[in-house]
């Protein structure tokens, strides 16, 4: 683990494998870290075909200093943008899984002369709009927070009426997204969480004309499988090799 007292906000846990340029840039979901299946993944694809790779963890998340319940969805882009901005320092690919496939695309609308390209993981932009009912959110207003079972460990997700507001002011299926360079979508069609046909709509929202959205029909949420890594590896590279 590598962390820098140069990066603002607490000191963020994160490993850089120095190769060739652009950067693949690895994004977590929400509540999720850098150790996961699909970053380690395309760490030792990264390390074996010599190409710069950063995974890290979001403030309160995995190895990285901050209290979870403290962080909102502005506060994670804008850790990932420290990252770019004072380790990598130059362009990148941008890879996000889940929520990271959010931040990943509002960077990419925000910074489009610093991403050269993007590849997302069920991307579950603006989920705080569709990913909760009514009295779930009524929950969060009242109370503050919101505890739900955890299908992927023992502990209940929380969320909480910060990160809630601050995803709502970060909607973005709303119109076109500002984004030009290649772009591949990676969706599970038994994906629990993430509904597939929502992937469909923002394909039809990002402005680029190279977007491909890949679907995977028995794939679940986290499409960590060696079948669905493999596709994954086969995203970066078809992004990399794209005119």
């Amino acid at each position: 683990m590598t962390s820098d007292p140069t990066i603002p906000r607490p000191r963020l846990a994160y490993h850089f494998t120095e190769g060739a340029r652009p950067a693949v840039v690895f994004l977590p979901g929400y509540g999720s870290d850098m150790s996961g299946t699909k970053a380690l993944s395309l760490e030792a694809w990264a390390k074996a075909t010599g190409r710069a790779f950063l995974r890290f963890d979001y403030a309160g998340c995995g190895q990285s200093e901050g209290d979870f319940a403290a962080q909102t969805l502005g506060d994670w882009r804008d850790d990932a943008l420290a990252m770019i901005d004072t380790v990598v320092a130059g362009p990148v690919i941008l890879v996000g899984s889940s929520m990271g496939g959010w931040i990943a695309l509002l960077i990419a609308r925000d910074r489009p002369a610093h991403v050269d390209a993007l590849v997302a993981v069920a991307p579950a932009p603006d989920f705080t709009d569709w990913g909760f009912t009514t009295e779930e959110k009524l929950a969060l207003l009242s109370d503050g927070k919101l505890e739900r079972a955890n299908p992927y460990g023992a502990e209940p997700t929380l969320y909480t009426r910060a990160f809630w507001s601050s995803g709502e002011a970060n909607r973005l299926m709303f119109g076109p997204i500002a984004f030009d360079g290649p772009v591949r979508l990676l969706q599970g069609q038994a994906d629990a969480d993430v509904p597939w046909h929502r992937t469909l709509e923002l394909a039809r929202l990002i402005r680029s004309a190279d977007v491909q959205t890949w679907l995977i029909k028995d794939g679940d949420h986290r499409l960590s499988r060696e079948t669905d890594v493999a596709l994954l590896i086969r995203a970066v590279e078809d992004v990399i090799a794209a005119p």
